[in-house]
């Protein structure tokens, strides 16, 4: 009932607005026989929210067809021009593809270089981390003078992490929508995790785009790198070209991952003791339930299934592909988590705002009101 499309006939649907249901259970009708006596109601709205009378909601080709003729026809040539439209926007989407495939190429140096600091297989220069010289920063310290004066020498602290510890896990779990899926028995393996890398399909294989999770040798799998392509809307169907959303992923490809025996987090191992039913031993046997794990984002998705899951599914890889892959130190020191709350703040802000605004109208109106009220009961006492 509540799934109707149509704004109109949802709002003469609406309980408390048109029906009295409340009334109709005090009266002793209870909820079904409120529901019963309301039935014939909803049938009746229904019918007067007909397609004659709502056209701009109608889903029906009967209201094409009571269209005048000369109106039909330049109805229809709309729908030609918005096949050539949907046309065009699948070129669009193979050239912008072409595009992405192009600086993916570019930013390719850069991303490795990270990789390599983040791994310990190259030390920055002095220079390269000097993000802020004097001249930008009039609070910039040499990070090696600072050190002198309070006594401390680089070259002799026992302690020398290798890299940047914990890098990807901690990106990870600055995602507001990875958050959730990450569990306490996720993060020693996420801490393996050497480097995440989108690809791009070549430029004579269909559109995609995958998702590569590298990680070093470990006690859990012997996958060296977890993969999810995603296979994205590119050309035009001509049988039916109006419902065409550009870069709509159509469907996606997870991977198999080879756990090490025993080291499967995606699943939870418990032992239950059986007594025989005929010869009452006992013997002890082993029942696997699957359990919630980030690892269960490389699940192969029975895609169509859950239009929800579908749709968090593709958000997820959206902002690992868009956001944090190229912006992944900026989640790493928490200032992309701090941007999007201050966008956040700055909404609930202006929301705010504008509800006492709207507060403030109606009770200045309310005010005068009561003013006006006031004013004739003096007058009638008068």
């Amino acid at each position: 009932l509540w799934d109707v499309d149509n704004p109109e006939l949802s709002r003469l649907l609406h309980f408390g607005e048109s029906f009295p249901v409340e009334k109709l259970k005090m009266e002793g009708l209870g909820e079904q026989g409120a529901a019963g006596a309301v039935g014939p109601l909803l049938g009746a709205v229904a019918a007067s929210a007909s397609p004659q009378l709502l056209p701009g909601y109608s889903l029906d080709a009967d209201f094409i067809e009571s269209l005048p003729l000369a109106v039909k026809c330049r109805v229809y040539a709309l729908k030609k021009l918005q096949a050539k439209s949907a046309g065009l926007e699948a070129k669009y989407l193979k050239e912008f593809h072409s595009i992405e495939r192009k600086f993916a190429k570019i930013y390719g140096p850069l991303l490795e270089k990270r990789r390599q600091i983040i791994n310990a297989l190259y030390e920055p220069t002095k220079e390269e981390c000097e993000v802020y010289g004097p001249e930008e920063n009039s609070e910039y310290e040499d990070l090696e003078e600072y050190c002198e004066e309070e006594g401390h020498n680089m070259d002799e602290e026992k302690e020398d992490p290798k890299g940047i510890p914990d890098f990807w896990l901690t990106v990870l779990k600055n995602v507001q929508e990875i958050t959730p899926l990450i569990q306490k028995y996720d993060e020693p393996i996420l801490k393996l995790l050497q480097d995440v890398k989108v690809k791009y399909s070549k430029p004579d294989e269909p559109l995609t785009f995958t998702l590569e999770f590298h990680f070093e040798p470990n006690d859990y799998f012997t996958n060296e790198v977890l993969t999810k392509t995603y296979m994205l809307k590119s050309k035009l169907d001509y049988s039916d070209p109006h419902p065409f959303r550009g870069s709509a992923v159509e469907h996606c490809i997870g991977c198999k991952i080879d756990w090490k025996e025993g080291k499967n987090v995606t699943v939870q191992r418990v032992l239950k003791k059986q007594r025989h039913r005929f010869w009452g031993l006992m013997r002890t046997t082993t029942q696997v339930f699957p359990r919630e794990s980030f690892f269960n984002f490389f699940n192969a998705l029975q895609w169509g299934l859950d239009a929800d899951e579908d749709e968090e599914d593709v958000f997820i890889a959206h902002t690992l592909r868009t956001f944090v892959i190229p912006r992944a130190v900026l989640y790493f020191t928490g200032e992309a988590l701090e941007a999007e709350q201050e966008g956040m703040f700055r909404e609930c802000n202006n929301l705010t705002s504008d509800r006492i605004t709207q507060e403030i109208q109606v009770a200045a109106v309310d005010g005068a009101k009561v003013q006006d009220l006031v004013s004739q009961a003096e007058d009638i006492d008068r």
